[in-house]
């Protein structure tokens, strides 16, 4: 009796595990057509848009990146302070069709000089040629947008860093003096901001309209003045400017006729003084251009190398670029005739119109002898025609591209 209740106790105990096991399949089965119904759904395979496997090494613990404790790398030490990581990876430009861009990156430049701004002006006053209605500038802009100008920095200029689209052409403007019309201050319910009928202001306010036309200018001025006379003081003047990315230049202390200057003590004055006397309102700023009053250059070679650099009272200075007045357009950077000493610029068109002025080079400035980007800053792209125009000393690291 004991042993057939011990065999019916075991039989029972066998039949209860297989119960068991065989609900722990269909659970097991539920589970599994769960999981692959919501994959289905919502799952991305591993080279489908959006997904990514993570890199190896990423899917560890996070603890401690940035340390020492979490380098894994034992080849790469952590950046210390003031450290950058290694450079990102060059992104090339798109190519373009060179045959239909036509891009020429020997081409002159127009480097654009103003002086006077004024709301109405007589055509027949003395020295039209030299003042720019506010009227006509505003049209200019448009006119130089439309076709197909777009400005860079006289730096950008200096350094070889024309970054423009491909088939347009770079323009500088500069502006000498610093007279009101170019730019003054106004106090607009508590903040000084630019005057709008001013160049500056006229220039900020086509700007938002036409963010790709640029903003940018140097302001060649005189510190023995008072430069852009109006609301605010010296400093907060020239603040504004270089706050918004203009470029101040040296234009001598007290706009002297550089012709009629005999002695190096009286040159360094000039230069070395108006930079001293900016530095009392500007700490720090070095101007590194300079526009020479009326054009004209001092008599001596001794006085011409002091344009470049000198030091007046332990103030140094060093000019990039000195600047004549303007009749025509400028050699490019790269250009074999290019001379620093002494960079040509093109006079804006007055209210009284002049043979060389702004208004006749665009009327007879081909497009082919101008500057036409190949939008892609690394290069200096050519026609195989006007390779020899280019000085491989002046690439300044950018490649020549010849087609």
């Amino acid at each position: 009796m004991a042993v057939v209740f011990t065999i019916l106790i075991v039989k029972g105990q066998i039949q209860m595990k297989k119960k068991i096991l065989e609900a722990a399949v269909l659970v097991f089965a539920i589970i599994l057509a769960m999981a692959v119904a919501l994959a289905a759904c919502g799952g991305k395979a591993e080279n489908e848009p959006g997904s990514r496997k993570p890199d190896a090494g990423l899917q560890q613990d996070t603890k401690g990146v940035g340390t020492e404790e979490g380098n894994e790398n034992p080849e790469e030490e952590p950046l210390g302070e003031g450290e950058t990581g290694p450079p990102e990876e060059e992104i090339e430009s798109e190519p373009i069709d060179l045959e239909k861009v036509r891009p020429n990156e020997s081409g002159k430049i127009m480097i654009v000089m103003f002086h006077r701004f004024v709301e109405e002006c007589d055509p027949d006053v003395k020295g039209g040629e030299w003042i720019t209605t506010f009227r006509e500038f505003e049209k200019l802009l448009q006119t130089l947008y439309d076709m197909g100008y777009r400005l860079i920095s006289l730096s950008d200029y200096l350094d070889n860093r024309i970054d423009v689209p491909a088939g347009f052409i770079p323009m500088v403007f500069t502006f000498d003096d610093g007279t009101a019309g170019q730019f003054n201050l106004i106090n607009k319910d508590g903040e000084l901001v630019a005057n709008p009928r001013s160049a500056v202001g006229i220039m900020e306010e086509f700007y938002k309209t036409h963010p790709d036309f640029g903003l940018e200018g140097t302001f060649f001025i005189n510190m023995g003045s008072n430069p852009f006379a109006g609301e605010g003081t010296v400093k907060e003047r020239l603040q504004y400017l270089v706050d918004k990315g203009f470029e101040i230049g040296n234009h001598t202390l007290n706009h002297e006729d550089l012709k009629t200057v005999k002695s190096p003590e009286k040159l360094l004055e000039e230069l070395g003084g108006n930079q001293k006397a900016l530095n009392r309102v500007l700490e720090g700023y070095e101007m590194k251009t300079l526009a020479l009053p009326l054009g004209h250059l001092p008599p001596t070679d001794e006085l011409k190398e002091l344009l470049l650099e000198g030091e007046y009272q332990g103030v140094k200075y060093e000019n990039r670029g000195v600047f004549a007045v303007g009749w025509d357009p400028a050699y490019p950077p790269a250009g074999v005739d290019f001379q620093p000493s002494y960079i040509h610029r093109v006079r804006a068109t007055g209210v009284k119109a002049e043979k060389f002025d702004l208004n006749w080079w665009l009327e007879n400035l081909s497009r082919e002898e101008q500057y036409v980007s190949d939008g892609d800053p690394g290069t200096i792209t050519v026609p195989r025609a006007k390779e020899e125009k280019i000085d491989p000393g002046k690439l300044n690291g950018k490649k020549l591209r010849v087609y």
